[in-house]
């Protein structure tokens, strides 16, 4: 049999190079201490702001709904995989979001994909912030709409590029609302305006926003009181959320068009009674427990002051996402490695996922953390990178 023997010389040159990572593998639950390798370690990577993957209220739905309508649906949505619950859960979103409607999908990858590649054609132009995440590249990538890129945040690229796109049928603008590697918030507002004046439409993937920024984490169109000004709005469910999916929110005309068109939706099983049960019940959270959001952004402040008097170079963020630039490679992963070894999970972040050059120790606070939790995490991170060399 042919082997794959192209693949292995990659991966034996990533070995070499030293940035071949295995997958990390957690022994507990998903809080700010987790175990891994039968050590109880500060959790620094998750995507878990605000600690509902292990809320008591979403697992008693969880339960509750798994015992009622078993483990799964057995179906897609269009044929016999849509309940009463995954209505009920659109509808809360809907809500939540301020919008006519909403969709879920089985993941904010998948609604990436699904919203770009049905609702363009060779006729539109697609125009994407250049620190987009994968899954939107991935989304433009399958339409046959024309493409352009303006530079990071820079509304004069856009504005030129949108004077240069008129003669397209419609001009579509997407954007992170929160970049997931830096950290930082798009200036919505600002591009809302050109949307406006140039006639274009305005989707953001609101993936790191959603549960964290906005009245109740609604994201970063009620953050910045664009209520019915941004025609797509993308969340995820699996982040601050703390279970799993994705979702589309928007008006009733395109919510309608992606469950006709939206290949993930129309060829994917839907979501199982338990994820979906927790999903509304995370939702109903953020409406009921604001105090949560109040104690993420506090931890946020409290280490961030904490970093920056250690010392160490960090890439400017307004969010809790807090990265601390390395820049090679092979030394961020050494770099992990060592946080590890004196009680810290701070994954290494590296190429492909950000630039060359532009490794980094990509740190996350969550409403979790004690203050006792994060003096301690500092001070191994000073600790580390001192026996590193990087102080």
């Amino acid at each position: 049999m042919k082997e794959f023997t192209f693949l292995q010389k990659e991966l034996d040159t990533m070995r070499e190079q030293g940035t071949f990572q295995e997958l990390p593998k957690i022994e507990s639950y998903q809080g700010p201490i987790v175990r891994m390798k039968g050590r109880d370690i500060i959790q620094l990577s998750s995507n878990n702001y605000l600690g509902l993957t292990s809320h008591p209220r979403l697992k008693k739905a969880a339960v509750d709904a798994a015992e009622q309508f078993g483990a799964g649906t057995g179906s897609v949505r269009t044929i016999a995989g849509t309940f009463t619950m995954h209505d009920e859960l659109e509808k809360k979103l809907a809500a939540f979001k301020k919008t006519e409607a909403a969709l879920v999908f089985q993941s904010g990858f998948t609604a990436n994909q699904g919203i770009l590649s049905s609702i363009l054609t060779k006729d539109d132009i697609v125009i994407s912030d250049e620190l987009n995440h994968a899954s939107i590249i991935d989304g433009i990538r399958l339409t046959k709409a024309g493409r352009k890129v303006y530079e990071h945040a820079n509304m004069e690229d856009l504005e030129k590029i949108l004077k240069k796109s008129m003669s397209y049928r419609n001009r579509l603008i997407v954007t992170d609302g929160v970049f997931s590697m830096d950290g930082d918030i798009a200036p919505l507002p600002d591009i809302v305006r050109l949307a406006e004046q140039y006639d274009a439409f305005v989707m953001v993937d609101d993936a790191h926003a959603s549960g964290v920024l906005g009245e109740n984490g609604r994201g970063t169109v009620h953050h910045f009181g664009l209520d019915g000004k941004v025609h797509i709005q993308v969340g995820t469910l699996s982040k601050a959320i703390g279970v799993l999916g994705g979702y589309a929110a928007g008006s009733k005309v395109l919510i309608d068009y992606l469950k006709h068109k939206g290949r993930p939706f129309l060829f994917s099983t839907s979501h199982p009674p338990a994820v979906t049960a927790a999903c509304i019940e995370a939702v109903n959270v953020l409406l009921e427990e604001p105090a949560l959001i109040k104690r993420l952004w506090d931890n946020t402040a409290y280490f961030k002051k904490g970093l920056e008097n250690i010392g160490l170079p960090l890439i400017q963020s307004e969010t809790p996402i807090t990265p601390i630039l390395i820049g090679d490679e092979a030394e961020t992963c050494r770099f992990s490695a060592t946080l590890f070894e004196l009680g810290v999970f701070a994954q290494a972040i590296v190429f492909p996922t950000v630039p060359k050059g532009k490794a980094c120790i990509r740190t996350i606070m969550t409403a979790e953390h004690t203050k006792q939790d994060l003096d301690k995490a500092l001070d191994i991170i000073e600790t580390g990178a001192r026996k590193s060399g990087l102080l």
